[in-house]
């Protein structure tokens, strides 16, 4: 008898952790190299693919879909596992379908595009086609748009699924006229899509672990050598950019830097604001790792002088909101015991998220699916998950202030609690 395991199977074995006590995954400083080995696993992307896929075709016969099409660039990484640069995520040139008890297609842009396709995504096979770019085409949208819906259409008759309901993750109105055009019963797939997504695979927490380790070190740098009186807020939003692509991260979405006068009202972006002795100074940084996942988190402190006895109260109400949100992440909990922690803020006043007092799910994008805020979660709850990944950010943020603080981290819920991601330390002057 052959007691060879499938490749697949392999991919499948369990790892013994039993000297480490925890999954790999939750060990923060057990991170892989982002190079591949031969005596090590390290993240496992044909494991990371195929879990991916699984769990999305779990979901699409959970919420009863006849099929997904996607046209954001991450929904058809998540599906396909192929990436072609950020440029091109969301300006509707390319899609994916994925038909009920199917594989998923890939529409890719024609030319050289297509080829890399092929060339890039062996896996794939030969569900690679041509897709129809539609937008932009002025008087011809019409024509283009038909002939789009008309290719998608085809991979749902080829399914058996055109009957059914139809998921799709976003639409612009020509597309969908052309696609009710077909007869076709469109609906939101965005349900199916974030219930997959916002729960992570082993490997999706490993890449996350690395693109924090960077951002860490990112951060590092920024205090210590990049911000000094002199310089352009600017300067150190190049450097944190600079550092982070020279490390192959695939995209860095956004550095807010903000400092002085710039923190209190926050202004969530950076300006050529000389940075002064004693500014107070808070930087996000937002960026997609090498391995497609992202990193997402603050530190504040004070540039080349000691806080004031006002600044460490800030610093304080900001660290204890953070923490007293960050100790109800454990499975079972729910989402209101999160928002709970949260400093009455204007998510209260006004029913809307600010985005400030805040916590949101982390993956291949910056918000996968899931927020807390206690504009809507204390009424909607929803339960917390193990494997979901978070961002959480409080902000000390009150009228009358010269300068302010602002924190976030990253975490993963674990079987019993949660881990945190980035371990950039804080401002023990701050703290003590």
């Amino acid at each position: 008898m052959n007691n060879m395991c499938t490749t697949f199977d392999f991919f499948q074995q369990p790892m013994d952790t039993s000297f480490l006590g925890v999954n790999h995954e939750y060990k923060a400083r057990a991170v892989y190299s982002t190079t591949a080995t031969d005596w090590q696993e390290r993240v496992n992307f044909y494991r990371m693919r195929a879990e991916r896929l699984e769990r999305a075709k779990y979901m699409m016969e959970k919420h009863d879909l006849g099929a997904i099409v996607c046209f954001v660039g991450e929904n058809i990484r998540y599906l396909t596992g192929v990436y072609q640069g950020n440029w091109k995520n969301n300006i509707f040139i390319r899609y994916c379908v994925l038909p009920r008890g199917g594989e998923p297609i890939l529409f890719e842009t024609a030319g050289s595009d297509f080829e890399c396709a092929k060339i890039d995504a062996p896996w794939l096979k030969d569900h690679i086609r041509t897709a129809i770019t539609w937008k932009w085409s002025e008087v011809a949208e019409e024509w283009m748009a038909s002939r789009m819906a008309a290719g998608v259409y085809d991979v749902l008759k080829e399914a058996g699924v055109t009957s059914e309901k139809i998921g799709i993750d976003v639409m612009d109105l020509r597309a969908y006229q052309e696609l009710t055009k077909l007869g076709l019963n469109i609906v939101s797939a965005w349900p199916a899509l974030s219930e997959a997504r916002v729960v992570k695979t082993r490997d999706e927490i490993e890449c996350l672990k690395i693109s924090s380790a960077y951002g860490d070190a990112a951060m590092w740098k920024a205090i210590h050598e990049w911000a000094k009186p002199g310089v352009k807020e600017s300067y150190v939003c190049a450097k944190v950019n600079e550092y982070l692509y020279e490390q192959g991260f695939d995209f860095v979405y956004d550095i807010i830097v903000a400092s002085g006068g710039n923190t209190s009202p926050y202004r969530r972006w950076h300006t050529d604001k000389v940075v002064r002795q004693g500014d107070l100074m808070i930087i996000d940084i937002n960026a997609i790792g090498p391995g497609g996942y992202f990193v997402d988190f603050v530190r504040c402190f004070k540039v080349d002088s000691k806080p004031t006895r006002k600044e460490k109260e800030l610093y304080k109400e900001c660290y204890g909101s953070l923490y007293a949100a960050i100790e109800q992440f454990k499975p079972g909990n729910l989402t209101s015991d999160v928002a709970a922690r949260f400093p009455h803020y204007a998510d209260d006043e006004f029913k809307t998220v600010t985005l400030q007092q805040f916590a949101h799910s982390i993956g291949l994008t910056l918000y996968e699916g899931m927020w807390i805020s206690r504009a809507f979660s204390l009424e909607y709850p929803m339960e917390i998950k193990q494997n979901m990944c978070f961002a959480v950010e409080t902000f000390a943020g009150h009228p009358n202030l010269e300068q302010t603080v602002r924190l976030e981290e990253n975490l993963v819920v674990t079987d019993t609690g949660y881990e945190l991601l980035t371990r950039c330390q804080f401002e023990e002057d701050f703290l003590g």
